[in-house]
């Protein structure tokens, strides 16, 4: 097989990290729409990830947040964003650049992606080893209302390259 000396793979993710980027930006200008809500999962010590120490003792190398009913400041530029979230409590304002971000689900509509920070556009000095780890429990499935598990629809790019 000829070596992909065009990183298919990066661009495809780089791609599928804008759809992440342009809804984040849309939901910063107008709120969630309907019964749209996030499920993202990130990796918690890749490079520019900002959270407290308390958070980043909690979850040493991944961590889920919910974006629905109580955040703040949503802010959204080019390579990052930003959320206020509270932990127990306790207010908290939490920066996740996109190439740290492991998977994105909207329950809502059954909508996922998942990612590679491994294979994120590397100005960002890539990620550490810890950002290897399995990509199966990224999105999470959520429970509905009635607390059933509700099924889940998570595009992953390795469905779609060829196997050598």
């Amino acid at each position: 097989m000829a070596e992909d000396h065009m990183r298919y793979d990066i661009l495809a993710q780089e791609a599928l990290r804008g759809v992440v980027r342009k809804v984040l930006a849309e939901v910063a200008k107008t709120g969630l729409p309907g019964d749209h809500h996030f499920f993202i999962s990130f990796v918690t010590r890749a490079p520019g990830v900002r959270l407290s120490e308390k958070l980043l003792g909690q979850y040493d190398k991944e961590m889920t947040i919910v974006i629905q009913n109580q955040y703040w400041d949503l802010k959204v530029n080019e390579t990052a964003f930003e959320v206020g979230l509270s932990f127990d409590g306790i207010p908290e304002t939490l920066v996740i650049p996109f190439s740290a971000v492991k998977g994105f689900f909207d329950p809502s509509v059954q909508f996922g992606l998942q990612f590679d920070p491994a294979t994120a556009a590397r100005d960002d000095g890539g990620l550490e080893d810890s950002a290897d780890d399995a990509l199966e429990d990224a999105a999470a499935p959520a429970a509905s209302d009635d607390g059933e598990k509700s099924g889940e629809k998570v595009v992953s790019l390795d469905a779609f390259r060829k196997k050598p």
